[in-house]
């Protein structure tokens, strides 16, 4: 079955960084979208950077200029490095594969979740 492991998150200051790294498993098919999501308590889950299925890159407008996505090519593994990190960047942040991923990044039916890594920043 598709598994979606986080790493990284944590605390950090403003102005900081932190990278979060997944990993990907039990996909049948070669390609699919891969990306993250976040969650700020008593909001919406947002699209924040994402991988299309032929190698795109998109980024949530607030994100931009700040945050970096990359893969390792073999469409199991992908990095968010976060720089100059504000607090509305405190949220759970979520991994996730198959979804829709161009100038606006939101979830399909057939979405895929990591189990979501915090980050905080003060």
């Amino acid at each position: 079955h598709v598994q979606l492991v986080e790493s990284g998150g944590g605390s950090v200051q403003a102005g900081g960084s932190l990278s979060l790294s997944c990993e990907a498993s039990g996909f049948t098919y070669t390609r699919y979208t891969m990306g993250w999501f976040r969650q700020a308590p008593g909001k919406e889950r947002e699209g924040v950077a994402c991988f299309g299925v032929y190698g795109a890159v998109h980024y949530a407008d607030s994100v931009k200029g700040r945050f970096t996505i990359s893969q390792n090519g073999a469409w199991d593994s992908v990095r968010l490095q976060m720089n100059s990190l504000n607090t509305d960047d405190t949220a759970m942040y979520y991994c996730a594969a198959g979804f829709y991923c161009g100038s606006r990044i939101r979830p399909s039916d057939n979405i895929h979740w990591g189990q979501g890594t915090q980050v905080t920043v003060s």
